[in-house]
């Protein structure tokens, strides 16, 4: 990748991460106190859903920015003339080089393939508009088959610090809701969560390749 695609990919990818949380914090927190087991109300309802969302914001800028610089870096080392069946590999390969957790090896080989998709429906690259609504298609999908992780993250973090669940062993935590709550309980907060990450996938996918594609326009006019 060349310097101009370096720079695009760094600040497109701060721009795109401080963007969706601004704009998305309060719907996780939401969905943090639905998933908690003391209930909705006891964990705080609707109260100061907006507390803490500046230094998210602020701490987001270079997490998102290291994470499609990478993202953007693995891609290019490891662009081939492949088979098309073989793209979404290099795509799980790329997101987990980024960042290495389950949903973003489910959302990101999943947008790549919609991009490619539409536009060989359309015969030419999407455009910004575009890759944002196949975000948001990726970012829901993935926020669906991934909640009971989520769930299980979650209980670990409100969990009582001795106690079993406060330990981290996540497969036990999952096991531990489903003898307690079942499935519902496994999916709690599935909703407000596919929301937030369809509006976030939307939102943060888009932003990052509208800012990457001006970047890179500004970078080819420049002397």
């Amino acid at each position: 990748m060349d310097a101009p695609g370096f720079t695009a990919s760094l600040v497109a990818g701060g721009v795109a991460g401080a963007s969706v949380d601004l704009i998305l914090f309060p719907l996780d927190t939401i969905k943090t106190r639905l998933q908690s087991p003391q209930g909705f109300n006891k964990a705080g309802g609707f109260r100061g859903i907006y507390a803490g969302v500046p230094s998210t914001a602020v701490g987001s800028f270079p997490n998102a920015a290291m994470f499609f610089l990478t993202y953007e870096y693995v891609k290019c080392l490891l662009q081939t003339d492949s088979a098309s069946h073989f793209r979404p590999v290099k795509h799980m390969l790329a997101a987990s080089a980024g960042e290495v957790i389950p949903f973003s090896l489910v959302q990101f080989p999943l947008w790549e393939s919609l991009k490619a998709l539409w536009s060989w429906q359309r015969g030419h690259v999407v455009d910004s508009w575009q890759s944002a609504v196949c975000g948001a298609f990726a970012g829901g999908f993935a926020a669906a088959v991934t909640t009971p992780l989520d769930v299980a993250k979650t209980r670990i973090m409100l969990a009582k610090a001795g106690s079993s669940t406060a330990v981290g062993n996540v497969l036990s935590a999952m096991h531990a809701v489903w003898r307690a709550q079942g499935l519902a309980g496994l999916f709690a907060g599935v909703f407000p969560r596919m929301a937030a990450i369809s509006m976030g996938g939307f939102i943060f996918l888009g932003a990052y390749d509208q800012t990457r594609s001006l970047l890179l326009e500004v970078g080819k006019k420049s002397p």
